[in-house]
């Protein structure tokens, strides 16, 4: 079982410079609340209660002056820093100590993922014995990501990075799970030609060894890389659409939280305090009248 995950929240965001060049784009909002919220809620549904935020360098004090140490959210946060972006797998690298002899599970701090059987899915995921499994979604052009071609029985037998001619149309997501051999692959991989070490590079050790398997998203769900501009608002939008429509929050970590009986009314009343007045504080209110 699974039982720890590492948000990647660092990168430059130059994609959505200038908004990026004095705010992390993990805090900038996704309708109304910092994106930093949405990972959070993806580990917590999949019952994950111990997370490492990575950060980057002289960002930290933003991120814990929002989620502190994670008790509001009846989860336990721990946060690094890093120097600059080396790719997804030095995630692994940077929190060897945090992932001891644990399993991990990765998401990276810019994905959005949403869907009515995607909890279900979650809690498949983290009951990984040994080896690797990945999220995957069908795309419309999956010339833009990483793609996977794969079998009957979900096990991946090739995957590219942005293939010009199409392997297939199911692009990896940014939310990984891995048994612990992860740390001793990453350390053994060498940087790209972008001088970063690559995720693909990783996902293929386990492909060579028989060890990587996928879990579909489902037709039903939704996910978004919120890299870009454009990306970004139309989760905003999609957000605001449900929750609207509704009457019922995306991603509340409270009131996950308080469903999985993690916390009580007491840390609802303390994130109200910590709010202040607004429509989230008062949608906490009506959770525990």
């Amino acid at each position: 079982m699974i039982k720890k995950g590492i948000i990647l929240a660092g990168g430059y965001g130059t994609r959505m410079s200038p908004l990026t060049k004095a705010v992390n784009k993990q805090l900038l909002p996704i309708y109304d609340k910092p994106l930093i919220y949405y990972p959070i809620s993806i580990l917590m549904l999949a019952g994950i209660k111990e997370i490492l935020i990575i950060v980057n360098k002289g960002q930290l004090y933003q991120f814990k002056k929002l989620l502190s140490d994670g008790k509001r959210f009846g989860i336990k946060i721990n946060y690094l820093e890093q120097n600059k972006p080396r790719g997804l797998p030095d995630a692994f690298i940077l929190g060897e100590k945090y992932i001891g002899k644990e399993k991990v599970a990765l998401i990276l701090g810019d994905n959005f993922f949403y869907g009515q059987s995607l909890t279900a899915k979650l809690k498949s995921c983290v009951k990984l014995s040994n080896g690797c499994k990945v999220l995957i979604h069908p795309v419309s052009k999956p010339e833009l990501y990483g793609v996977a071609k794969i079998d009957k029985k979900g096990k991946i037998l090739s995957i590219r990075e942005k293939p010009k001619k199409s392997l297939s149309n199911l692009a990896i997501t940014g939310l990984y799970f891995f048994d612990n051999k992860v740390v001793d692959y990453s350390k053994k991989l060498k940087p790209s030609k972008r001088n970063e070490l690559e995720i693909v590079d990783l996902l293929n050790i386990y492909k060579n060894k028989n060890k990587l398997k996928s879990e579909f998203l489902g037709r039903g769900g939704a996910w978004l890389d919120t890299g870009s501009i454009d990306d970004f608002y139309s989760a905003s939008s999609f957000v605001s659409s449900l929750e609207n429509r509704q009457g019922l929050k995306i991603a509340c970590l409270e009131e996950i939280a308080l469903r999985k009986n993690w916390i009580g009314r007491r840390e609802i009343y303390k994130s109200i305090s910590f709010y202040g007045k607004c429509e989230y504080s008062n949608y906490l209110k009506r959770l525990i009248k």
